[in-house]
């Protein structure tokens, strides 16, 4: 269990610090018009929230460390 919560906080923390310092996106896909079995679709790219990437560091943080303090 000590081992898991290391694991799971480390990458939490990166996954986190990736999205703040820009690089985390995905994509859309919507419908723009259709006509009858035709459709017009548009892809867009949008960007993660910074609050996802604050509380993913904050909560990687407190469970690296309560990894790092686990007694046996």
């Amino acid at each position: 269990m000590r081992i898991a919560l290391m694991v799971i906080g480390i990458i939490l923390l990166i996954a986190g610090i990736w999205v703040l310092a820009g690089h985390g996106s995905y994509s859309t896909t919507e419908t723009v018009v259709s006509v009858g079995s035709h459709a017009l679709k548009a892809t867009h790219d949008k960007a993660i929230p910074q609050w996802a990437g604050i509380a993913g560091v904050a909560v990687g943080g407190v469970l690296t460390l309560a990894g790092l303090l686990r007694k046996r």
